[in-house]
């Protein structure tokens, strides 16, 4: 009874690993014009990892539409299907993570998504509450599970910390498990402005302009990674300074495509926005906006 059903959700989350992917220009992202700062993926590349991924989000929703204990206990199902879900991508990518953040947060998504229209059925499109309330799970499922991954985090061996948890105990940047724990509240900023985009211009248009706001919003692991800090906060500076001119469809394009040939030059690469821009289109699909 719910095959149909978690596979329709599971298609349109690949397929907006595919619209993100087909986006262009992306500044510093892998696009349909170049790689951006990535020396070591393509286009191709993404298309593999996203139909390797496919499997795995189906049974995320599987897992939410089928459960009936805790949400906790949900999330500790989808971490054991993330994992094989992780070492698939990696499969198919020879090595190379081009997913992983996105993987991480469609899990609870998708999961949170199958748990949600369990108890409550639904006719698709869905609608704007519908997908706010899809959000507002997510913090019951993982928000117990990610306090305790910070406080290991501050008992670990400095060696063995990855440089997001690093970030995390020099800075108390919480990166992607943050806005998890929080609902994430950067898409629930994001989708409104969206949905008004997409009811007065093309969606091109539209996701252009999310591409921008994310960048001067994402608290971005990659950026910070390849830059540090301070560029980090340059790009959110100078994406703030570009939202706040209004710009044209025509400028906004042009201002992307600028940009881009600054961040490829940098090898900067805003990889949070990208899985960002990923997740607003599941959701934009879902209500029926594509």
């Amino acid at each position: 009874m719910t095959e149909p059903l978690s596979r329709t959700i599971a298609a349109l989350a690949s397929t907006a690993l595919l619209y993100e992917l087909s986006l262009t220009p992306k500044p510093g992202l892998v696009d349909r014009f170049n790689n951006g700062s990535h020396d070591d993926m393509d286009f191709p590349l993404f298309i593999k990892s996203s139909m390797a991924l496919f499997p795995f989000f189906k049974d995320y929703v599987e897992a939410g539409l089928n459960h009936s204990g805790s949400l906790q206990a949900l999330f500790e199902q989808v971490r054991s299907i993330g994992i094989e879900a992780e070492k698939a991508m990696f499969e198919a990518t020879k090595g190379i993570n081009t997913h992983k953040g996105a993987n991480f947060s469609f899990a609870l998504i998708l999961s949170a998504a199958g748990y949600f229209l369990k108890g409550h059925p639904k006719s698709f499109p869905l609608s704007s509450e519908d997908s706010s309330a899809i959000l507002k799970l997510i913090p019951a499922i993982c928000s117990q599970s990610m306090e305790k991954d910070f406080q290991q985090i501050e008992t670990q061996n400095r060696e063995t910390l990855s440089y997001g948890e690093k970030l995390y105990l020099e800075y108390g940047l919480k990166g992607i498990r943050g806005e998890a724990a929080g609902g994430y509240p950067t898409l629930q900023l994001l989708l409104p402005m969206l949905r008004y985009s997409l009811e007065h211009g093309s969606a091109e248009e539209a996701f252009h302009k999310a591409t921008i706001f994310l960048m001067a919003h994402v608290e971005d692991g990659n950026l910070i990674h390849r830059g540090g800090i301070a560029v980090w906060q340059n790009v959110k500076r100078q994406s703030r300074n570009a939202l706040s001119q209004n710009l044209s469809s025509e400028q906004t394009r042009q201002w992307l495509s600028d940009y881009d040939r600054f961040l490829i030059q940098k090898h900067l690469s805003p990889g949070g926005t990208a899985d960002f821009l990923a997740l607003s289109y599941f959701f934009i699909q879902l209500e029926g906006f594509l």
